[in-house]
């Protein structure tokens, strides 16, 4: 049951990585298509430029009545090999009609 609470509170994630933008730009217009009315759009590290393209990209092109509701910022700490951990810049763009 608990899985299940996760993936539904998910559902209005786009997790940006290494595909390109219109891939995040197609998934995240998927999403409020579906009928979610607010998106999050997250990325760690070297992928948080992507992240603010993502959001551009469909603010200005293709869903002119989205609107940027809240940027957060943040660090998190990763374990890498050795042990040791360290910090990695995040962020979300959080954007709703």
């Amino acid at each position: 049951m608990e899985q299940k609470t996760q993936e539904k509170a998910d559902s209005n994630v786009v997790y940006v990585g290494k595909k390109s933008n219109m891939a995040y730009v197609m998934a995240a217009m998927t999403q409020f298509n579906s009928g979610h009315i607010e998106i999050h759009v997250k990325a760690r590290g070297n992928s948080i430029s992507k992240c603010v393209d993502v959001a551009e990209i469909l603010k200005n092109k293709f869903l002119p009545d989205v609107k940027v509701k809240d940027i957060r910022i943040a660090t998190e700490q990763m374990k890498v090999e050795g042990g040791s951990t360290v910090g990695v810049s995040t962020m979300e763009i959080i954007l709703a009609k």
